[in-house]
């Protein structure tokens, strides 16, 4: 087991060191390294609003410490950790009955000092962009994620979501064709009829 290259340990001895001993410290730090990005992941799938995040969010970290001591490493634990956060966020749509339109609370205007007009501008690009996302359906907003957003590839992506790879490759273009329609400003919903029946077919992914 080789430590990072800046002298930190690696994610495979922290997680060798949490499973021995139950070590918090280890654990703390698996959380500081995969935390921000596994949140970020899962508000842009459910949206801000309503708690769904945080409700997904704890129920990812409890499986991932259910499920650590037979992680095999045959994918990073970044990877590894994406799966079981999918797989909670579809949970939470099922059992929430919903999925299609998750709620964003447009909190990046927050906390800019003197609204600065160019960094608004910034945040308002920004809340537009993330509105966009959660108004797509789920299985465009998935595939776009993954892809677009966290740098997986068609396989990757297939493998997560039980589809192939041609599948995740088409769902990306209507995607991101709804995804200009929303953002030149032709409204929430889009209106073309290739995307609503598409729609309806990506409730099973």
């Amino acid at each position: 087991m080789a430590a990072a290259r800046n002298g930190q340990a690696s994610d495979h001895e922290l997680v060798i060191h949490f499973l021995a001993n139950r070590e918090e410290k280890a654990f703390r730090e698996l959380y500081r390294r995969h935390g921000p990005k596994l949140h970020q992941l899962v508000v842009r799938l459910v949206g801000s609003e309503n708690g769904d995040a945080d409700d997904v969010i704890q129920a990812t970290w409890t499986r991932v410490v259910e499920r650590l001591p037979g992680f095999r490493w045959e994918s990073s634990l970044r990877t590894w950790l994406t799966g079981i956060a999918l797989n909670c966020t579809r949970e939470h749509r099922r059992k929430a009955g919903r999925g299609d339109a998750p709620g964003f609370n447009g909190d990046a205007l927050d906390g800019i000092p003197g609204k600065n007009p160019s960094r608004v501008n910034r945040a308002i690009e920004r809340i537009d962009l993330e509105r966009a996302i959660a108004s797509l359906p789920a299985g465009y907003r998935d595939v776009l994620v993954l892809h677009d957003v966290e740098g997986y590839t068609h396989r990757e992506i297939g493998g997560f979501l039980g589809i192939e790879s041609g599948t995740s490759k088409s769902q990306l273009a209507r995607a991101r064709n709804a995804m200009r329609t929303r953002l030149n400003g032709h409204g929430a919903n889009g209106n073309g009829r290739d995307e609503q029946g598409t729609e309806e077919r990506s409730h099973t992914i």
